[in-house]
């Protein structure tokens, strides 16, 4: 791996008690270029822009999918990343749906390992601080015929970041007109145009005072499915219910690790369809007790409020509400103070 190091670091012009996320990069990016059938060499190099032909076909079909991981220091100062072979193995079932040749796992864990040696510094202590990553790979063969690309551009780099919405709770809205995926699409990968598709119902939500969107399913808008991005857990009764995946459904990393972290606290998980006249049945009959979204970025966040059809429900406030209890577990484990799950940890030295 070629290693070019920045002569001059910014880290000493950046604010860590008040980032905004996904504004502010670490001094280093790695990079791996894809051609002939082959990933090339691996480098790493300062953070900074780079041409590219206005041809690429990222640019006219979009073949492109990303990652989202988070680096943490423990007390003792080791740099512990969660869980990483599922984002690995989640990147290539995401390239592959999208015509991506696979990234070998020797490049996309060299870049990551390396890159945080380099940059360990921009991984602060403390709950709610992390070093956010975003390994990606995009098709960078400068044509516009409409095909697959034979030229890729694999890239990881890294954000500081603090609490996705800090500790607030938020409002949301069950979606009965808009689809953020449909039955044998490409729901399931971490494809760039899911994000795009749902920016515009999400603008007209946020516009009615809601901050996310509860997606329902493509048919009839009847099953739910998860939130704009997160996945969804609900708490009706004595049982923690979410929906199972599907290929229009994120296979979440921080779900499956809370399914874990719920079932070995003894709750009854299950996971199946919820609909939303389940939902509303339970609400009216004051057995929904909480609902919350899990993901990389917010950890988990719990709903304080959602709306549906003009009508805005409170959640009620609960003095040990399972979310904090299983976030609490779950940021122990991330940040090295359980010895609980060591094999969802990888250590840096």
């Amino acid at each position: 791996m070629e290693i070019v190091l920045t002569k001059n670091s910014k880290i000493k012009n950046v604010d860590f008690e008040n980032l905004e996320f996904g504004k502010i990069f670490t001094d280093h990016l790695f990079v791996c270029k894809y051609s002939n059938n082959n990933w090339g060499t691996g480098k790493i190099m300062p953070y900074d822009n780079f041409l590219i032909s206005p041809s690429a076909r990222v640019f006219h079909y979009g073949q492109a999918i990303f990652e989202g991981m988070k680096c943490y220091r423990s007390d003792n100062d080791s740099l512990i990343l969660f869980r990483p072979d599922e984002n690995f193995k989640r990147f290539n079932k995401s390239s592959t749906r999208m015509a991506i040749p696979e990234i070998p796992k020797n490049i996309f864990f060299d870049g990551l390992t390396e890159l945080l040696k380099i940059d360990k510094d921009w991984v602060k202590k403390g709950d709610g601080n992390a070093l956010y990553l975003r390994p990606f790979v995009f098709a960078s063969e400068p044509s516009i015929n409409a095909s697959e690309a034979i030229e890729y551009t694999f890239m990881i780099i890294c954000c500081p970041a603090k609490s996705y919405y800090g500790n607030q709770k938020i409002k949301v809205k069950i979606e009965e007109k808009y689809s953020r995926a449909a039955k044998g699409g490409v729901g399931y990968a971490k494809a760039a145009g899911n994000y795009a598709a749902q920016f515009y119902p999400t603008s007209i939500a946020k516009e009615e005072g809601y901050q996310q969107i509860i997606w329902t399913d493509s048919n009839n808008h009847k099953s739910i499915e998860e939130a704009g991005t997160m996945n969804l857990f609900f708490r009706i009764g004595d049982k923690l219910i979410t929906s199972p995946t599907s290929d229009s459904i994120l296979d979440g990393i921080t779900r499956k690790s809370i399914i874990k972290l719920a079932k070995d606290s003894k709750i009854h998980v299950e996971e199946r369809i919820i609909t939303v006249d389940e939902l509303m049945n339970a609400q009216n009959k004051g057995e929904l007790m909480e609902i919350f979204g899990t993901g990389t970025a917010v950890v988990i966040l719990p709903i304080k409020t959602f709306g549906y059809q003009k009508n805005d429900f409170n959640l009620p406030d609960l003095k040990n509400p399972w979310s904090l209890m299983l976030k609490k577990k779950l940021n122990d484990i991330q940040y090295d103070r359980s010895a609980e799950y060591e094999n969802w940890k990888l250590k840096i030295s």
